[in-house]
């Protein structure tokens, strides 16, 4: 059952994390969105275009993060078992969220109260005293690796109450068609919707830290990566598949996306009819993104496995960093956002500039941290 490397997928990790990094930066300038450091108000075109690049990100980075992560998760469950697989989880999932939690997270404000923010948190030792005594868990952007953790907790446990063995012999298939692919698109756009309703766009579950107005998309594209692993669906995409959904996604972004923000009101200022409740305009947002997510996610595979199936050396140290750039990126961003704060340009110059430079950073000390005692075994 062993399958060789796909290097493609490897490859993905280093884009998508790229992309969330520049999404979190994109806040910081102007962008729609939540992050711990927002650098003043932008202009309305730099806004327009850094909410535009954000939504079309949300639509399907961590959708695909997902369905990769699902894509893995058999495979190691078979050759490990139940027991182990739960130990190396904890170790590679458990360790870092505790780590960011308690040390990382906390860090990050002190520079944030020293340079101000939107946010008053009042004197540094009467936050670290409501942090440390408040419950919290999977702070920050390692709610995903949180969220990571309980859904390989939930496989297991599905594995040993259904005694699901491994199967024998490979089961590949072909990928379901496309209008099986559109129906999907629809029925998470639907669920989507109406969990808006009630769970608008921003509301956050506290403790845990999840968003779950996105959650639909995570979780189905997480069974959909174990359902790819038995099948085999992310090597065998057909080129024609790869590149309609490509056109879709182009015509979802640059086109749709602009006709829904300008029809629906967004052009003036409130987007609140977007982000949930019985409206048109959030049914309309959800249709947008889960097709979008869709087309990304399939012409991203299909577009990775043609022409980036190889990696060199550079490559391959920075597909290994990836991971731990992921959980370091929050606070080496901020740092590098701050240090240019003085520096006076027009947003999104300076948004390309702090990508220019946290990017690399951000991988570049990941390589290194991963030399260290113990480091390389959990990271």
């Amino acid at each position: 059952m062993e399958k060789p490397r796909l290097y493609f997928v490897d490859n993905l990790r280093i884009l998508l994390i790229t992309l969330v990094m520049m999404l979190h930066l994109s806040i910081s300038y102007g962008g729609e969105g939540s992050w711990y450091y927002k650098e003043g108000r932008a202009d309305t075109l730099s806004a327009v275009l850094l909410t535009w690049h954000n939504a079309t990100v949300q639509a399907f980075s961590m959708g695909l993060f997902f369905l990769i992560s699902g894509y893995f998760t058999p495979g190691s469950y078979d050759r490990k078992g139940p027991l182990r697989f739960l130990k190396d989880r904890l170790l590679r999932l458990g360790i870092p969220i505790l780590c960011y939690d308690f040390v990382i997270g906390p860090l990050i404000v002190r520079p944030l109260v020293l340079y101000g923010t939107e946010v008053s948190f009042g004197s540094y030792l009467d936050f670290l005293a409501g942090y440390y005594s408040s419950f919290h868990i999977g702070t920050g952007p390692l709610w995903f690796v949180e969220a990571l953790l309980i859904f390989a907790g939930c496989y297991v446990l599905w594995r040993v109450l259904t005694k699901t063995p491994a199967p024998v012999v490979p089961t590949e298939s072909n990928v379901p068609g496309n209008l099986a692919v559109a129906l999907f698109a629809l029925a998470l756009s639907t669920v989507t919707f109406i969990v808006r309703i009630r769970l608008p766009l921003g509301w956050n579950f506290g403790p845990l830290n999840f968003q779950f107005p996105f959650f639909t998309q995570y979780i189905c594209m997480y069974i959909v990566g174990i359902t790819a692993y038995r099948r085999n669906w992310l090597a065998r995409i057909p080129d024609a598949m790869g590149k309609l959904w490509l056109a879709a996604a182009i015509i979802f972004i640059f086109i749709l996306f602009p006709v829904l923000f300008v029809s629906g009101g967004a052009a003036s200022g409130d987007i609140s009819r977007f982000t949930g409740g019985f409206h048109w305009q959030c049914f309309g947002l959800a249709v947008w993104e889960q097709f979008t997510g869709v087309g990304m996610i399939i012409s991203l595979l299909f577009l990775s496995r043609k022409w980036f199936n190889r990696q060199g050396s550079i490559s391959k140290a920075t597909s290994a960093s990836a991971y731990t750039a992921y959980i370091i990126h929050a606070p080496v961003i901020i740092l590098v956002a701050i240090a240019i704060r003085n520096i006076s340009l027009y947003p999104l110059l300076k948004f390309a500039l702090a990508v220019l430079i946290a990017v690399p950073l951000c991988f570049a000390l990941a390589n290194v941290i991963r030399q260290l005692p113990l480091a390389r075994r959990i990271l």
